[in-house]
């Protein structure tokens, strides 16, 4: 009987470190938890909030992602991948001449009581060759009048983006899946 016992006893030990092993790599390597500082990706994003870093997948345009730069981590929008044109006229995004929708910017939009959310800019006046280069993206923080992004940094490489951002799960009536 205390074989037996000893034998169970060593079995949940065993499941409760396993559990915890595991437990600790995702938290810190594959779904990393972070904190939003600053209003540049509001209304999408607010200060404070939390979300989970996909370390793992590919960028698609419109992804937000985490990108670190000079020791800082920024929150930003894909907007232009390699080899893409950029253009923003009378506060319209414009991909390779083609429109495109931002669903993310409806409801900043509509509390615009002067100007544009967006100015207008051309990624043929901003990068050499006018296109966004191979191995980097064009980035967009969604509170367009207050943010740092490729307008002022230029394109970002691949290599400096620690991941997606999909899920936003703190304070609680922030929480949701990111589009």
């Amino acid at each position: 009987m205390k074989e037996k016992s000893l034998k169970r006893l060593w079995s949940w030990t065993w499941a409760i470190v396993l559990g915890l092993f595991l437990t600790l790599i995702i938290r810190f390597y594959l779904f990393v938890p972070i904190m939003i500082d600053g209003s540049s990706m509001m209304p999408t994003l607010h200060d404070g909030d939390r979300v989970i870093i996909n370390r793992f997948g590919n960028v698609n345009r419109f992804d937000v992602v985490i990108f670190k730069d000079e020791d800082r981590e920024y929150v930003k929008r894909v907007v232009g991948l390699p080899g893409d044109t950029i253009t923003y006229k009378n506060d319209e995004l414009f991909i390779n001449g083609k429109k495109q929708d931002e669903p993310y910017l409806d409801s900043y939009k509509a509390q615009l009581q002067d100007g544009l959310l967006t100015d207008d800019f051309s990624t043929g006046e901003m990068i050499p060759g006018g296109v966004v280069p191979k191995g980097t993206v064009f980035v967009l923080g969604d509170n367009r009048r207050a943010s740092k992004d490729s307008r002022i940094m230029g394109p970002i490489p691949e290599s400096k983006i620690i991941g997606t951002t999909p899920l936003c799960y703190w304070p609680l009536e922030h929480a949701k899946f990111i589009n």
